[in-house]
């Protein structure tokens, strides 16, 4: 096996079971390992210390085992039945009937398989790599995910072409790696909490559904009774569906894309709701926000796309979620509430709760902090890993 020497003193990042060995750590390479290769890394001193996959940049190695775990041929059929074992933990994973039959299988870091994300839909995985090793690993994973689910296993469909790094000889075009006799959907109806979804893996952004707002979407709900909601950056209309279904007098949907907005009435209608109760709005959802008439809104969802994918941005991103919330916090009615987000990983709780404060106090307004929202139980975050708490959120209550 090719193997990764680092430099004196550079290990003990992995002595603290951080999963990442970056290339500024490499004292030398034997070998000539091609991109995605397992290799393993030694000290300085020549002790192994894990087994990962090679990548050319920043990050050298993902690691995937602090021994030789990763070489064993059963290692995704244990760290795939391991990560079915945590959802049936927390109550997402059953196997009789339940209210929900989606959620996040695999959280790269999270489940101690960096690079890769699997979501499951009713029997169907839809698999993202975001390595090059991963992807190079996908047949692997696709037959241990029929051992892991047996015959409930619908499909397994790859959709790494966004997500995996562009290498010469990949050939990252979406498809099925799996289908079981005679399926042949492309979406289906999925249950979250018992409300219904469309889901479309082939066409949706993602895998389809965003699953990390579940719990959120619930808090919505219960805040929603006999309130004038607007969802911005609505998608597919998840945390419309729950306002509607938690009593709200009108929601309006908000989202930049036609495709989205077309999702959205189809799930409103799934969900037995009349356009009465439900309007969509195919624009730019910052613009409607700023346009809108002060006090119309008792409640708003602020949950906009990643503003930051790198720090290069982070600058210009705080300076958007500013902008985006004085918006939303001087428009809410008096005694209104703003679920406002940020998914960019390079923006902490603590940057973007200033963004916020900035925000409020250029609106003028008195505002308190009601909760502190984050991702749900199936993103998991490994401790040892803590670049994996993505989602944040606050709940603010404007007077």
């Amino acid at each position: 096996m090719i193997k990764i020497i680092l430099r004196k003193g550079r290990e003990e990042s992995l002595r603290r079971f951080h999963p990442w060995v970056f290339s500024g750590a490499v004292s030398e390479i034997q070998g000539s390992p091609a991109e995605g290769d397992l290799v393993s890394v030694h000290s300085a001193d020549g002790e192994m210390l894990a087994v990962g996959h090679y990548q050319i940049g920043s990050i050298a190695v993902r690691v995937l085992s602090f021994s030789d775990e990763a070489l064993r041929p059963d290692f995704f059929h244990s760290r795939l039945a391991k990560a079915l074992d945590v959802r049936r933990a927390v109550g997402l994973a059953k196997d009789g009937p339940s209210d929900t039959n989606c959620y996040r299988l695999v959280h790269g870091e999270g489940d101690n398989l960096p690079g890769l994300i699997i979501d499951y839909y009713d029997g169907v995985c839809v698999l993202q790599a975001h390595s090059v090793g991963m992807f190079r690993a996908k047949n692997q994973i696709c037959e241990a995910l029929k051992a892991v689910y047996g015959t409930s296993l619908k499909a397994v469909y790859d959709k790494s072409s966004g997500t995996a790094p562009f290498k010469a000889g990949l050939d990252l075009i979406d498809g099925y790696i799996y289908r079981a006799e005679g399926f042949r959907d492309d979406e289906q109806i999925v249950l979250e909490n018992g409300h219904k979804f469309y889901v479309n893996w082939t066409s949706g952004q993602k895998t389809g559904f965003f699953l990390d707002q579940r719990e959120n979407r619930n808090l919505v709900g219960r805040y929603s009774a006999g309130k004038n909601v607007l969802n911005l950056f609505c998608y597919t209309g998840g945390f419309s569906i729950y306002a509607l279904a938690g009593g709200a007098k009108h929601v309006d949907s908000v989202d930049c894309s036609q495709k989205a907005m077309d999702m959205v009435d189809r799930n409103v209608a799934l969900n037995g709701f009349t356009p009465e109760q439900h309007t969509s709005y195919c624009c730019d959802a910052i613009d409607f926000v700023k346009s809108a008439p002060e006090g119309k809104y008792d409640l708003m969802i602020v949950d906009p796309p990643a503003f930051a994918k790198h720090r290069g941005v982070l600058r210009n991103a705080l300076r958007a979620y500013q902008r985006l919330n004085a918006a939303a916090i001087s428009r809410v009615a008096p005694g209104g509430l703003v679920f406002t987000y940020s998914c960019s990983q390079v923006v902490d709780k603590e940057a973007f709760a200033l963004a916020v404060f900035s925000a409020a106090a250029q609106s003028g307004r008195k505002v308190r902090i009601l909760d502190r929202l984050n991702q749900p139980a199936d993103h998991s975050v490994n401790i040892y890993h803590p670049e994996g708490e993505y989602l944040k959120g606050l709940l603010l209550y404007v007077e």
